[in-house]
């Protein structure tokens, strides 16, 4: 038998020509159905079985547990997903994994593809032409398809044929007949192959090859099916290397729920293959023992039924094996980057729509705590300490302790550096999904959100000038109009840190109405307040002019300081303005129309 390095590279070319056609249907389906998907993850997880059937159903159609896996991690990396939940789906998904197997035993071994594969490329050709996008990436699909069978019949020819040699069968045989330890070998060149593959799908289909072949015997091939299960987890764990103790914990469940599968496996490894040949055998088949051909469909019934069994037994643990991950992945904080450097913002987070609408969200909610609650706070010169203390208001502002800081240095080098990050993000995400009117909404009240941000920034530096000056002045009465306006601000953001932990954020909403309306209605210029200082000689012209424009800010900033809560705290469906929701729902729950906002 004569196989050279040629027949080698032959081999390589075949299994990277099965590789391309898996990826382009995977790509192809994700770009149909991913973002459907995506929905599907995100809301379909609330118990374990729902959410076992849920990686069952995404890894069936993407036709990808790797594609399923990794955006589990990203979902726990963004806290979309919790670990129990991450847990659950990855289960289905190594349940999801094994119609892949059954369509290559099926269309590749019992049906011959290679007739109609290359028709096939034709329609698939012929439909990238469309000017419908969906219909562009069925054609990709079709294209994926019919090479992924282009590349299994090259693989099937380039394996060399040993069933006439009886000097490589015993140079196998070597391998095979060692009991337990072949086992362990072939499990563990099922696990490289996996590893340096990066795919279980691909190695599968090797595997089914060579028995096909007559290379290795049904057992064997079975050791290599229980180490493609623990190589997958591989792509998984090094995704998360990057990633948050969030990820890391789903990765490292992924492998303990393959291994524990293995261990178990092992044990009743040759007790199992029996019942799976008596199966077989009893349905009219040939068994795997006895004919080689009849090897791959045996083999896919063990791979189904293992991962099935696997995963209706551990699914109990689940709560079990979350614990063992908390402990191995102990919870790990971030360091804290400069508020001018992104936290939030990263490339992983930006790969769906899901992770990157919720990282602009953490990202705009981190912008808001870390530098403008501080503009706030000092700007009207009191510590954010004693705001979130239970110190009475009338306390807190008889304090006329001047606090330094620079606003324009604050606003320029760091706070309108990570806007404009935000908004950039918030560009390049819509920019590369084709998002639906929810997620479209839901970007664009984040960037409104945003920009109330700014235009309390911007208020604040006017304020904070005369509050530093007039809070220490001799005349009452314009000391007295300066801390009403300390107060009244005080009094919102400490309704704005309630709502975001709120049971029941109506009642804040109120509460901040009131206090809008209280600011709107105590201007100075709406309560004749300005006319009678004036007209008394209580405070002087200059005094009146700084009264009137400081005056309008702290309105100004109110109204911003309530929809910035309103339209990133409020804990309701709402807050998307879901296309379902009237006017008068809306304007019910406190969140802005379109119309208001413009």
């Amino acid at each position: 038998m004569d196989y050279g390095f040629a027949e080698i590279l032959t081999l390589l070319g075949s299994l990277g020509l099965f590789l391309y056609g898996m990826k382009e249907m995977s790509d192809a389906l994700m770009k149909v159905a991913g973002d459907k998907m995506r929905s599907i993850l995100a809301t379909m997880t609330s118990n374990r079985m729902l959410a076992v059937f849920t990686g069952f159903l995404i890894t069936t159609v993407i036709q990808s547990s790797s594609a399923t896996t990794l955006m589990v991690v990203s979902f726990a990396n963004a806290s979309l997903l919790t670990l129990v939940e991450s847990i659950g789906v990855i289960m289905g998904a190594n349940i999801g994994t094994t119609v892949t197997a059954w369509l290559i035993t099926i269309l590749g071994f019992k049906v011959s593809m290679s007739a109609i594969a290359l028709p096939l490329v034709g329609i698939g050709f012929l439909m990238l032409f469309s000017k419908n996008k969906q219909r562009k990436q069925w054609g990709r699909f079709i294209i994926g398809f019919a090479i992924l069978f282009i590349g299994l019949q090259f693989l099937k020819d380039s394996v060399p044929d040993v069933s006439g040699n009886a000097k490589a069968l015993a140079f196998l045989a070597k391998y095979t007949d060692l009991g337990f330890v072949s086992v362990l070998i072939f499990m563990l060149i099922g696990t490289i192959l996996t590893v340096v593959i990066q795919s279980s799908s691909a190695t599968m289909a090797l595997t089914l090859v060579m028995c096909n072949e007559g290379w290795i015997p049904f057992d064997m091939a079975a050791a290599m099916v229980l180490g493609e299960n623990i190589g997958t987890t591989i792509t998984a764990n090094l995704a998360a290397l990057v990633a948050n103790y969030h990820a890391k914990r789903t990765a490292r469940a992924h492998l303990i729920f393959n291994l524990l599968g293995v261990i178990w496996m092992l044990i009743l490894f040759i007790p199992f293959l029996t019942g799976i040949d008596w199966f077989i055998t009893s349905n009219g088949g040939i068994s795997p023992y006895v004919e080689a051909t009849a090897i791959p469909v045996a083999l896919s019934v063990f791979h189904t039924t293992f991962n099935i069994i696997n995963t209706l037994v551990l699914v109990i643990f689940v709560p079990l094996i979350a614990k063992i991950v908390v402990k191995l992945v102990p919870e790990k904080i971030d360091p804290e980057k400069a508020i001018d450097q992104p936290m939030y913002l990263s490339e992983s987070n930006a790969k769906y729509p899901q992770t990157g609408i919720a990282a602009l969200l953490k990202e705009s909610i981190r912008l808001f705590e870390k530098a403008v609650y501080k503009v706030i706070a000092h700007g009207i010169n009191v510590h954010r300490g004693d705001i979130e203390s239970s110190k009475g208001v009338k306390e807190i502002v008889d304090r006329q302790e001047v606090l330094e800081i620079n606003i324009d240095e604050l606003y320029y080098r760091k706070i309108k550096s990570i806007y404009n990050q935000i908004v950039q993000f918030a560009t390049e995400l819509q920019g590369n999904f084709e998002l639906d009117s929810k997620q479209i909404s839901l970007i664009r009240n984040i960037l409104i959100a945003n920009r109330h941000v700014v235009s309390i920034v911007k208020d604040m530096k006017d304020l904070h000038k005369n509050m530093s000056k007039y809070i220490a002045s001799d005349n009452f009465h314009i000391k007295t109009k300066y801390n009403q306006f300390r107060k009244i601000l005080i009094k919102v953001i400490r309704e704005i840190q309630e709502l975001k932990t709120s049971d029941s954020p109506e009642k804040n909403l109120k509460k901040l109405k009131k206090l809008r309306a209280k600011a709107e209605r105590s201007d100075v210029l709406m309560d004749g307040s300005i006319n009678k200082l004036v007209r008394d000689n209580l405070i002087t012209n200059e005094m009146a002019t700084s009264l009137m424009n400081d005056s309008a800010n702290v309105t100004g900033m109110i109204n911003s300081l309530i929809k910035f809560g309103e339209l990133m705290y409020l804990k309701r469906d709402l807050i998307i303005e879901d296309e379902a929701a009237t006017e008068e729902e809306l304007e019910e729950a406190g969140i802005l129309t379109a119309e208001e906002e413009a």
